[in-house]
């Protein structure tokens, strides 16, 4: 099975509903809002100036506020479609943004530039088999010194099933998950029917593939909300903050890494 043409065709269809969905509110966005969360705003800091890669950047908003906040800055994505669209949405807020299609493991035949900030967030590695070549990739476009910045939500999260009753998947990634599910977490109601291929990843094989690539981890946080209403069973608890409603905060829904390029 080739699994990037399988999950290229589900964000693919994905991307307009998303676009058109309430849980993005591309309308607030274009009107000025950000669509970054404290979590990743307080790892990046001041990114003025700077240049920065944005992997698995979606339609694009992230790598757009990015750009508001004085950041050069390139979004790459798998999805031929979501990169249509964000490029149409940089182009309607006058963004500088850049946009490139290409799957992660394959950029380096379409980009040569190292970067100061290299940055992905929620919901990215899932889609990818092997951390030592995502690792590589990072560790490739970072210049010497540079920072990478992860956020990503928690391996303990994706052992649950959907309605987090019970444990459904293994915690290790010891084979790939293909699934076929209705509607998307931006539209639970949507028609959309989507066959992924998708992988759990333990923190020990993340943090080992950054480590053996040349990357030094200077922190390392676990959160216990989600600033996502993306599961089921949630419960709001603040602005930008959600839990699993059973389960208040007796799980990590989230972690965060920052690591420096030696």
């Amino acid at each position: 099975m080739d699994y990037k043409e399988v999950n290229r065709k589900a964000w693919n269809d994905r991307t307009d509903v998303h676009i058109d969905s309430e849980f993005y509110d591309v309308e607030a966005f274009t009107n000025g809002e950000s669509s970054l969360n404290d979590i990743e705003l307080k790892l990046l800091g001041d990114v003025s100036g700077k240049s920065v890669l944005h992997l698995q950047c979606h339609f694009g908003m992230d790598t757009i506020s990015l750009n508001r906040m004085g950041a050069k800055s390139t979004g790459v994505d798998l999805s031929d479609k979501a990169i249509e669209r964000a490029r149409e949405l940089a182009d309607k807020v006058g963004s500088s943004s850049k946009f490139i299609q290409s799957d992660i493991y394959e950029l380096g035949d379409k980009l040569d530039t190292q970067f100061d900030i290299v940055y992905t967030s929620y919901g990215t590695i899932g889609w990818l088999p092997d951390m030592d070549k995502w690792a590589k990739i990072v560790s490739k476009f970072l210049k010497p010194g540079g920072k990478f910045v992860f956020v990503e939500f928690h391996p303990v999260v994706w052992m649950f099933d959907e309605q987090f009753g019970k444990i459904g998947y293994n915690y290790f990634n010891v084979e790939p998950i293909v699934e076929t599910t209705s509607g998307t977490y931006a539209d639970k109601e949507s028609d959309l029917e989507l066959k992924t291929v998708s992988w759990n990843h333990d923190l020990s094989e993340v943090m080992n593939s950054l480590l053996q690539n040349g990357l030094e981890i200077k922190q390392f946080n676990e959160y216990d909300y989600s600033p996502y209403n993306c599961f089921d069973k949630t419960i709001k608890i603040a602005e930008r903050k959600y839990r699993i409603e059973h389960l208040d905060n007796k799980i990590p829904m989230v972690y965060s890494i920052v690591a420096h390029k030696k």
